[in-house]
């Protein structure tokens, strides 16, 4: 079916808000979700939260789920990808989703291995370019600076002790910066271990409304670990901090504004453990879809 649509269940009398789940359906993920991960995720908002009104979509629908109206439509896009990242362009994450990003029309969720999703990796790119003219405006008279914005060869892991980007390199003529090499962000980070040990998650900001409802910490049962540090720019705020036993951490529910927009990033998970199925993370995206689609 190219597109799902789940029924808006609610009685509140509001506006719902209206998301747009997109996922790769990876068959792997056949282990833990029995009818993929995204549909397995609007289910459960569906279900949880009746102020959210749901379309589950995926890579290999017309359009590749990215239809305008499908995107007119959403508030917010939460997005999964993890082995078929490079089938979405950049050009099509721009036109389709970036732009209405910075317009404030479209929100976006990711979720855990989409750090190298294009869309993610567009955003963080965007972000980064703000920050650096930010970080080195013009002069008052003289020439503007010149900006090079260098991308990394591909999507590969950064190593332990490499620099971390996004990484400025400013170059003066006289007594005024005039040039600014700036290596875009990597969206990765230096390790990572599939092997299913639980985490633990601490609410860092247990005033914002992403933590509503949530316990200050709370046990993901079972997930990928990542370690920090994570190549992105600075975030806007850090909602959840993630750490395991043997000693890793990661800012596992980082926020972005770029424009008008907002960006989520979402941490636990993995296409093989149900970390979906976990009521303290179907809240957390729910709490974000609220958030973000009002």
């Amino acid at each position: 079916m190219a597109l799902i649509l789940l029924p808006h269940a609610s009685s509140l009398g509001a506006d719902p808000v209206h998301v747009l789940v997109w996922d790769e359906r990876q068959p792997k993920q056949t282990e833990a979700y029995e009818n993929f991960l995204g549909n397995e995720l609007a289910a459960r908002l569906d279900a949880t939260a009746p102020d959210l009104e749901l379309r589950s979509v995926c890579l290999d629908d017309s359009e590749q789920g990215l239809s305008a109206e499908n995107l007119e439509w959403a508030d917010v896009l939460i997005w999964w990808g993890h082995v078929r990242q490079g089938d979405i362009s950049p050009e099509t994450a721009q036109t389709k989703i970036i732009q209405r990003l910075k317009r404030g029309k479209l929100n976006t969720i990711f979720l855990h291995s989409a750090h190298w999703s294009t869309p993610f990796v567009e955003a963080m790119n965007e972000r980064t370019k703000v920050d650096a003219r930010e970080k080195f405006p013009d002069p008052p008279s003289g020439k503007p600076i010149q900006f090079d914005f260098i991308p990394p060869a591909g999507r590969f892991p950064p190593a332990r002790d490499s620099l971390v980007t996004p990484a400025y390199l400013a170059l003066k003529r006289g007594r005024q910066v005039s040039m600014v090499r700036v290596d875009l962000p990597n969206c990765c980070f230096p390790a990572y271990r599939p092997d299913g040990a639980p985490s633990t998650l601490r609410v860092a900001k247990p005033s914002h409304p992403i933590a509503n409802g949530l316990p200050a910490t709370f046990s993901v049962l079972g997930t990928e670990m990542y370690d920090e540090p994570f190549h992105v720019p600075d975030p806007d705020e850090v909602v959840f901090e993630e750490t395991w036993e043997s000693g890793e951490r990661f800012r596992s529910g980082m926020i972005w504004k770029l424009g008008k927009g907002k960006i989520f990033y979402f941490r636990p998970g993995h296409e093989t453990f149900p970390v979906y199925k976990q009521r303290e993370a179907v809240q957390v995206i729910a709490n974000a879809c609220r958030w973000m689609g009002k």
